[in-house]
């Protein structure tokens, strides 16, 4: 069993945000498969369920807020059962140009709260992250930056990712994470 979790904040507010490209890729993957998302109150999440290669994956949006995400990733965990390497969180990167994709493994936070979260709440940092870079612009608050939406330009940029970032999820699905990162790391 594969659990592939998107970070992001719940709401129409957020939903075109720096912040939720994880959410975005996750709804993408899901349009992509016919899937639709079922609410889940006990973790407080959404997620949407298939089988790729005979291996279930969920896809997962927790709905706790980014700063709380490893509640939700840690519930999932546990109550599964599931090795640590068979969780991917999707997140947004500031320090990575709009577009540009990254695969890390037990790699610190970076100042992302949502994977503080997660780190705190599993105790390791030891799982696979699929980094989404969103540019950044020193000239506003970081705050700000990350919960504004998207330009159309912007959003072009992205959604031309997504088809690769949608084969990263796939392969994380059947391979090993250092083919992973062999494969994807050197193709940005």
């Amino acid at each position: 069993m594969r659990l592939i979790f998107g970070l992001g904040n719940p709401g129409k507010s957020y939903e075109n945000t720096r912040h939720n490209v994880g959410f975005s890729l996750i709804d993408f993957i899901a349009k992509k498969n016919n899937l639709t998302f079922k609410s889940d109150r006990k973790f407080n999440s959404l997620y949407s369920e298939y089988f790729v290669s005979g291996e279930k994956v969920l896809l997962i949006k927790p709905l706790s807020y980014m700063n709380f995400s490893g509640t939700v990733v840690k519930k999932y965990v546990q109550f599964y059962n599931v090795d640590i390497k068979s969780i991917l969180i999707i997140q947004d990167d500031l320090d990575m140009k709009l577009g540009k994709i990254r695969v890390a493994f037990n790699s610190s936070s970076g100042g992302h709260n949502g994977i503080k979260s997660i780190i705190e709440n599993l105790g390791t940092k030891e799982f696979l992250r699929l980094k989404i870079g969103i540019s950044n612009n020193k000239e506003i608050d970081t705050k700000d930056f990350v919960l504004d939406n998207f330009s159309v330009e912007e959003r072009l940029v992205l959604n031309n990712s997504y088809l690769k970032l949608e084969n990263i999820v796939d392969d994380f699905i059947v391979m090993d994470i250092n083919n992973l990162k062999c494969i994807y790391n050197g193709k940005n």
